[in-house]
């Protein structure tokens, strides 16, 4: 028996796509490096399910990196 219908249905079931797999590896990785807590990401995120019957997450986190200087000074000595 179905706990939240009380029918005797069998509920249905899901897996995770890869992309929220990613979503969910983006939101760790972003709860990381803020240093902040990822309760709040996951729970915010609006999910679908897709034509294979897996969750897709519709508003994944944009994790920005810190920017990096790629100028890099070589010094040369001739002896």
């Amino acid at each position: 028996m179905d706990r939240r219908t009380g029918k005797g249905e069998k509920p249905m079931t899901y897996t995770f796509s890869n992309q929220a797999v990613g979503a969910i590896m983006m939101a760790l990785q972003k709860s990381l490096l803020e240093q902040s807590d990822i309760v709040p990401v996951l729970t915010g995120f609006e999910v679908q399910i897709d034509d294979t019957n897996q969750l897709v997450v519709m508003n994944p986190p944009v994790v920005e990196a810190p920017s990096v200087s790629t100028k890099e000074t070589i010094e040369t000595s001739v002896q």
